[in-house]
């Protein structure tokens, strides 16, 4: 990067922190005006860190870019000059003038040109379907076919209507994401970040199959800051993989346990994936209700990832406890537990109900202050730019899709095409929730292997989430079943983004990683059925129903870790052993009182049968070592 564009990305990003900070600390905007700025700013520094001159090695092309920034920043200063106008605008009744037609298209183009740069040709064509679909719809057959909009009914959608790109979800990244992405930033800069890889590795390096309990560990941790899969892969799969390698894992294995692992971080409070602040937004309840809400869940996503490295440890015998070559060495960790503040003050203010801003802003500038007590992490000038660009990139990567999402919301709510959905899932199901669910499931899936998880989810949600709901079934239920689904997708083959990272850092290959992780992930694709049917694990419910169906999940988890890695007190050499366990724990998850108790019964015996057998396995072998 030239110096020129280095200069004018760091003034931008610093325009840019500067901003949010003032709407957010000093003096909120109307949202006409801090919106667009937003996005104008995030587009702005999307062109510049991905410019077509570079991709395309041609100079001539920095022309188009320029022509980009130029109208961004005629955007800007339409919405900031228009503001009273658009204020008192009544929809659809107001006649759209040029500018405003010039600004829609514009923002269009300009956000679906930053969608191809910074996220691919996948959510590129998936809004050109929409698009279509928004102008051809009365050529569409029923039941989806709709009357179509005309150029300026679709311009005034995109940028004068609350369902458009300017919607909600951009809304969420300006007033909650920008300032959590920046707090993460900071807080892995000053040092937080690496305190919580090293106290998830040195809490398991001397047990049993240590190295990939420390990967689920320490992934767990680090999940709860970055939110982010693929960042959390790369974060902590450099320190857990090559020692797990050495335990005696497979690359295969290592990088399926990491991206399991780290893919888990989006659904595990107190900060989670980005999509879930969106759905704190668009269902209308407090971001420590979805926290609070996600808690059981994540417990049991975790609890079936410890539980089967464990197993898969007895299994190989790995028993590495006095290996000097498996410890993971680093810096003394108590005297440095103090870089923990920032995310224990933001969890602390967040459950005292104080907004999210504002905790995230106190907990980055907390961040600060506590970098400067240790020379390796002190705050100068050059960590603090790179925090901020650090922070911003992240910032306008979320922005970006969230925007384009917005073009797809607008469509769908303008054309009715949920409710037409709805209505052919009713036809093809019998109103049957079990078959909506699955035909959300496997919607959700194919969204999340394709999109960034924040799109996947906003999509998803407005497909599927209507249906769901009129089936019965309440609002965060629903959207945490969608959710749920468009996280797992990162390991889902045949695109897994986790998987394959994993695999890359651990040399393993690619294919057979993705679907080792799906496999070891199974516990994932029940759970969020389980939260439909028994929405006490979701903290939803009297304090017994919470504690039965919490117990009643972790003893299902825990037969299901047995099944997938084939180890449960000795070694299951037959398929029919492991497709037993898969089944009692199947039968004990099911929120069901009859196959609850049948699924309980049959774990008694069968683990008892299993404990005798491993004691007699022991004795036995003990008696032959003595002969000996």
């Amino acid at each position: 990067m030239s110096k020129f564009r280095l200069g004018t990305v760091i003034t931008l990003s610093v325009i840019f922190l500067a901003f949010q900070v003032y709407i957010g600390a000093i003096k909120p905007l109307d949202y006409r005006i801090t919106i667009p700025t937003h996005l104008c700013l995030a587009l702005a520094i999307t062109f510049l860190f991905k410019p077509l001159a570079e991709q395309y090695r041609k100079k001539w092309l920095w022309i188009l870019d320029f022509a980009f920034l130029t109208g961004l920043a005629i955007t800007f200063v339409y919405f900031v000059t228009n503001v009273n106008r658009l204020a008192v605008r009544v929809m659809m009744v107001d006649p759209m003038l040029p500018i405003d037609l010039f600004v829609a298209y514009f923002l269009l183009i300009a956000v679906m040109e930053a969608v191809r740069r910074a996220l691919g040709m996948n959510l590129y064509i998936f809004i050109l379907v929409f698009i279509a679909y928004a102008f051809l719809g009365q050529l569409v057959p029923e039941p989806l076919k709709y009357a179509g909009m005309t150029w300026k009914q679709f311009g005034e959608m995109l940028t004068l209507s609350p369902d458009g790109i300017l919607g909600t979800p951009l809304g969420t990244s300006v007033s909650t994401l920008f300032y959590f992405l920046v707090f993460g930033a900071f807080f892995a800069r000053c040092g937080g970040g690496q305190v919580l890889i090293d106290l998830g590795m040195k809490m398991s390096d001397k047990t049993v199959g240590g190295p990939a309990k420390a990967a689920v560990v320490s992934s767990a941790l680090m999940g709860m800051v970055s939110g982010s899969a693929v960042a959390n892969v790369t974060g902590t799969g450099v320190f857990t993989i090559p020692l797990m390698k050495k335990a005696g894992y497979t690359p295969e294995e290592a990088g399926a346990i990491e991206s399991v692992s780290s893919t888990g971080g989006q659904i595990m409070p107190p900060i989670m994936g980005v999509g879930a602040f969106i759905m704190a937004e668009m269902i209308g309840v407090s971001y420590t209700r979805i926290a609070l809400a996600a808690l059981i869940p994540a417990l049991a996503y975790y609890l079936s990832e410890f539980m089967l490295v464990h197993f898969l440890a007895k299994k190989k015998q790995l028993a590495n406890k006095g290996k000097e070559e498996l410890k993971y060495t680093c810096p003394p960790i108590i005297p440095r537990l103090y870089q923990l503040i920032p995310i224990l003050a933001l969890v602390v203010m967040i459950f005292m109900g104080e907004s999210l801003t504002r905790a995230a802003l106190i907990g980055t500038l907390l961040s600060v202050i506590v970098s400067m007590f240790r020379a390796e992490t002190r705050m100068n000038l050059n960590r603090f730019i790179d925090s901020i660009l650090d922070g911003i990139k992240q910032a306008a990567g979320v922005a970006v899709p969230t925007a384009a999402c917005g073009i797809m919301i607008g469509i769908v709510v303008r054309s009715g095409f949920a409710n037409k959905l709805t209505s052919i899932i009713a036809a093809l199901g019998m109103s049957n929730l079990l078959f909506a669910l699955l035909i959300a499931m496997v919607g959700c899936l194919i969204l999340g292997m394709a999109l960034p998880t924040v799109a996947a989810y906003l999509i998803a949600v407005v497909l599927f989430c209507p249906t769901i709901v009129k089936l019965g079934v309440p609002v965060l239920p629903a959207n945490m079943f969608i959710f749920y689904f468009g996280v797992i997708a990162q390991i889902t083959p045949p695109v897994c983004l986790a998987s394959f990272t994993a695999a890359g850092i651990a040399g393993g290959n690619s294919w057979n990683t993705g679907w080792k992780a799906f496999i070891y992930a199974t516990v994932s694709f029940l759970v969020p059925y389980v939260f439909v049917y028994q929405p006490s694990i979701l903290l939803i419910g009297s304090v017994t129903s919470i504690i039965t169906t919490t117990v009643l999940m972790a003893i299902g988890v825990i037969y299901l870790a047995g099944a997938v890695s084939g180890y449960f007190f000795v070694t299951l050499d037959y398929a029919w052993q492991r497709i037993l366990m898969f089944a009692i724990a199947v039968l004990i998850i099911i929120p069901e009182t009859i196959t609850t108790v049948i699924g309980i019964a049959a774990a008694a015996v069968v683990g008892a049968i299993l404990y005798i057998k491993a004691r007699k396995d022991r004795k036995a072998a003990l008696a032959g070592s003595i002969a000996n």
